[in-house]
């Protein structure tokens, strides 16, 4: 496995809520990068579970998060990846964390078990931590 990590939104959630797995996530943070449409996902569970942007906006930032824009490059990475992960119903999200692991050759965390059925002819290397 990887010694770099790109971590899904479900992994920072994870984090941020104390869940099982968080350990996980906290060793792999010095490590690590996060797209930013996956940022964008955390904000918006967050806010829509009632969070004051004031509020998240500390939780997220106190974890000193390496965060990776969405531009052209990375939005051709996640659109290629569309016609082989749409049967496990990935999102652009998923697929954004999964294009940004291929590109830096690092091991993408998640809690979705889906992606444990992603073709090995990707080369992305997945671990669930939980």
């Amino acid at each position: 496995m990887s010694e770099l990590f790109v971590l899904d939104a479900s992994a920072l959630l994870c984090l941020l809520k104390g869940e099982h797995g968080a350990e996980r996530v906290i060793a792999s943070l010095p490590r690590a990068w996060v797209s930013a449409v996956n940022l964008s996902e955390v904000y918006a569970k967050l806010a829509d579970a009632g969070g004051a942007e004031v509020r998240i906006a500390q939780a997220v930032g106190g974890l000193h998060l390496r965060v990776e824009p969405f531009d052209d490059t990375q939005a051709r990475a996640a659109g290629i990846l569309r016609p082989m992960t749409k049967n496990l119903g990935l999102s652009l999200g998923d697929r954004a964390c999964l294009a940004l692991a291929r590109q830096r050759g690092a091991t993408a965390l998640t809690t979705d078990r889906a992606w444990t059925e992603l073709p090995d002819t990707l080369g992305i290397a997945v671990e669930l931590i939980r």
